[in-house]
């Protein structure tokens, strides 16, 4: 990526001081921790990769992709509810699409509705003319990230370790960045099912301290 106003765009979306409140939602993680199937770093990285190659990260790249080769991004925010597994993962996609929609509306000047995450990122993105390779791949590692940032909260680890855990994931971000970028329609789903399930557990849970 050689076109500095793309790099300077990009690095502010998908910075932690970006507002749109990820930083609140661990996508089941928390529930996981506290059922003891995530427990250190090894743990935690396995469970990030998952994520990354068979559940959201997946699906919300191929999203985001056919939201930036769309004139119209409604039907893509429609398959997007759609693809949500429960009720607090529809929460986060939304309420984050939302912060981002409201904050890039106005700070870039463009219109962005308020929809799923992936979808609004993908809908501004195409305003703006932003090229969709590096855009794709740093949503996927600022997704990986926030995730580990949840585990280093949770489990608790080192922010050390969690820094290693999202340098070895870079590479598997791009890999599954590239994979969304030639995907099909019908390519559109995943089998993270452990993810799924414990997004589900974390609604029933007395105490908490993600949203999701």
């Amino acid at each position: 990526m050689t076109d500095p106003r793309a790099v300077q765009i990009l690095t502010a979306w998908f910075s932690p001081a970006y507002p749109v409140g990820a930083f609140s939602f661990s996508h089941g993680l928390e529930a996981a921790v506290a059922a003891g199937t995530v427990t250190g770093r090894a743990a935690l990285h396995d469970w990030t990769a998952d994520l990354l190659a068979f559940g959201a990260g997946r699906s919300d790249a191929i999203l985001l992709c056919r939201a930036w080769r769309a004139e119209d991004p409604a039907p893509v925010a429609e398959i997007a509810e759609a693809l949500s597994p429960s009720a607090e993962r529809h929460l986060e996609t939304m309420a984050q699409g939302a912060a981002f929609a409201r904050t890039t509306s106005a700070a870039w000047g463009i219109d962005v509705p308020a929809m799923a995450y992936p979808v609004a990122v993908g809908h501004a993105a195409r305003q703006l003319g932003l090229p969709l390779d590096p855009l794709v791949t740093l949503f996927l590692q600022a997704f990986a990230a926030n995730i580990v940032s949840a585990g280093v909260r949770l489990i608790p680890l080192g922010q050390t370790d969690g820094q290693r855990i999202t340098a070895a994931l870079l590479p598997l971000a791009a890999e599954i960045a590239a994979e969304a970028m030639g995907a099909d329609p019908e390519d559109f789903g995943g089998v993270a099912l452990g993810a799924d399930l414990a997004s589900m557990l974390h609604e029933t849970m007395e105490t908490r301290l993600f949203r999701s």
